[in-house]
């Protein structure tokens, strides 16, 4: 037993050194980890495979597909644009993030809270010109935090509690009693990303940049009757400052306005002409009540939520030569509608009906998926392609996916419903009420997350199974020789390490018997101890594969290992410093 509780602990070294040293992939490395115990016996096919059956693990799997139900509806970016807003700096955006998730978070699962934001997030940064990675962490960070609040907060408070009633002979907590240390802590917590993040937290961007595009389209798009964005202004609307995109002109009533103020307020049936690269035109295709200004869009045969936006360019003998795109019945003849072209960088004024084409324009076209098949070797286009992830939003079916998302969070709150269930009716109801279809449900799934977290879990059973964590954690709290307070700051730091190598509840679980024994030896009050282990089990801030939000984020933001060692060790280390400060003052040894 003892070899194998070794070759688990080198096993978990080796990961977490090659997570830190290497750029390999974090699903790749842990299934390394979870297939050498498996094939050296210390654990069995059932054991290594047990994460993939885990609740936690099919939760974050459903809450993909609600999350891209609110996104297809374009729901996301709405609530986003309303909680988040557009802040001036850097600072502000991470309070306005991390408000509203902490909040979210003190009564909701923070993985639920973390997978709805994450898509809203990505695109709210982008169009405010935020790094997504100064982002993403304070995001995790945040649902964390924002758990240690209550005592429905996280699982690991119920875990501990229901631990301290049935084994402790203790009194539970009540809802908020908790507060007294995790609402400081959260607090700090907040302040210290807030000041500390701009210089502790990566500012990385992607080496090629979809903003670097050369290719500048001229898209016109027209403000719908009854449109949310009527009364707005250009600034107001969020219009002003789409990155690689600026509004070069607007039409009203048959006149034009080329000098264009941001407080200049907007009407139903404006014409509004945009230049810009592909990803700001798609930007403008999610907001709500802002459509192509073009008929021709209305009249294609396919259905609009089952198209998505292709471009090709020209080619020198394409028929449609020296005609422009109404004259030439586009539309007729290709089935497709032209929204936007670009001409090497010439701005191009006109309707886009009225644009005579010529060879080498490049053509964005709205059109059923089957176009850029059917074009692929056509003598009238070049580099024929999708755009991925262009398909219009159905922003009809915003409000039910709202509802939808707001049932689901009620029937958590009020306790009607566990999360995995209430998480799978919300993504049956999804489906049902066509917010998305199945093929963009089952895409929208992030496997490499999931596989992670399995992995994880196979990972911290090995070192319970084998005894490895019990023999640390005893021989580590013997350390502290009988002081009430040096033994309850090596049960915090004990479970904080347990917690950042092996699951939060697990951490809990194994600790609580330790802690207990250790208090009633020492003739001291085992709340404070208990408290300890409620914080130090959530508070999993210094490495990726502690906290299912930190995996969730860590792909995404495009981290490496040692940017968690950076910003967590030292949040981690704050927080053991207020907890084990504040807790015996509040519940006496």
């Amino acid at each position: 037993m003892m070899w194998d509780a070794w070759l688990a602990i080198a096993t978990v070294a080796f990961v977490i050194g090659s997570l830190a040293l290497t750029k390999l992939a974090a699903d790749l490395l842990l299934v390394a980890g979870v297939t050498f115990l498996l094939l050296t016996g210390v654990l069995t096919p059932a054991e290594a495979l047990a994460g993939l059956s885990n609740e936690g693990v099919v939760t974050v799997a459903v809450l993909y597909v609600v999350a891209a139900g609110l996104r297809e509806t374009g729901a996301m970016a709405w609530l986003a644009q309303g909680v988040l807003g557009r802040p001036k700096t850097l600072a502000r955006a991470q309070f306005r993030l991390m408000a509203p998730v902490m909040s979210m978070s003190a009564f909701l699962n923070n993985t639920p809270v973390v997978a709805m934001f994450l898509p809203a997030v990505n695109d709210w940064a982008r169009r405010n010109r935020l790094p997504i990675s100064k982002l993403l962490i304070p995001l995790s960070y945040a649902s964390i935090l924002g758990g240690t609040c209550t005592l429905i907060g996280t699982s690991t408070n119920l875990v501990v509690n229901g631990l301290m009633i049935e084994h402790g002979g203790l009194a539970g907590l009540g809802m908020f009693d908790i507060a007294w240390v995790g609402l400081p802590a959260a607090l700090v917590g907040m302040l210290y990303l807030a000041f500390f993040g701009r210089w502790l937290l990566p500012d990385r961007k992607p080496v090629m940049s979809d903003l670097d595009d050369p290719r500048e389209y001229t898209v016109e798009m027209l403000v719908e009757p009854d449109s949310p964005l009527a009364g707005k202004t250009i600034e107001g609307a969020g219009l002003r400052h789409l990155p690689g995109m600026y509004l070069l002109e607007l039409e009203r009533d048959g006149e034009v306005l080329p000098a264009i103020a941001p407080h200049q307020r907007l009407q139903s049936n404006d014409r509004l002409v945009f230049v810009g690269v592909v990803d700001s035109v798609l930007d403008l295709q999610r907001f709500r009540g802002l459509v192509p200004a073009g008929d021709q869009v209305f009249k294609l045969d396919v259905p609009r939520p089952e198209r998505c936006l292709t471009e090709a360019v020209v080619s020198d003998s394409c028929p449609l030569i020296g005609k422009s795109i109404r004259e030439g019945r586009f539309r007729n003849r290709y089935d497709a509608a032209v929204i936007a072209v670009a001409r090497n960088g010439e701005r191009i004024r006109g309707k886009i009906g009225d644009i005579v084409l010529r060879p080498g324009d490049t053509l964005l076209m709205e059109a059923d998926p089957g176009f850029a098949d059917r074009q692929h070797n056509s003598r009238d286009f070049f580099l024929v392609s999708r755009v991925p992830d262009s398909r219009p939003l159905r922003q009809n079916r915003a409000l039910i996916a709202i509802a939808i998302l707001a049932a689901m969070v009620l029937t958590v709150t009020l306790e009607w419903l566990p999360m995995l269930q209430a998480s799978m009716a919300a993504a049956g109801l999804m489906l049902a009420t066509r917010c998305l279809n199945s093929g963009e449900a089952r895409a929208a799934v992030d496997w490499k997350v999931l596989i992670a977290i399995a992995a994880s879990f196979a990972l911290g059973f090995a070192l319970e199974k084998t005894g490895a964590a019990r023999f640390i954690a005893e021989n580590m709290v013997q350390f502290a020789q009988g002081d009430p307070w040096v033994t309850l700051a090596v049960v915090y730091l004990v479970t904080m390490l347990f917690t950042e190598l092996i699951t939060n509840n697990a951490a809990a679980v194994l600790m609580f018997p330790i802690a207990l024994s250790t208090s009633q030896a020492l003739g001291v009050s085992f709340m404070p101890f208990a408290i300890a282990i409620m914080m130090a089990a959530s508070a999993s801030f210094s490495t990726p594969i502690g906290y299912q939000t930190n995996l969730m984020v860590y792909g995404p933001g495009g981290y490496r290992f040692s940017d968690y060692f950076r910003i967590g060790i030292p949040l981690n280390l704050l927080m053991a410093v207020l907890t084990i400060t504040i807790a015996p003052l509040v519940w006496r040894f």
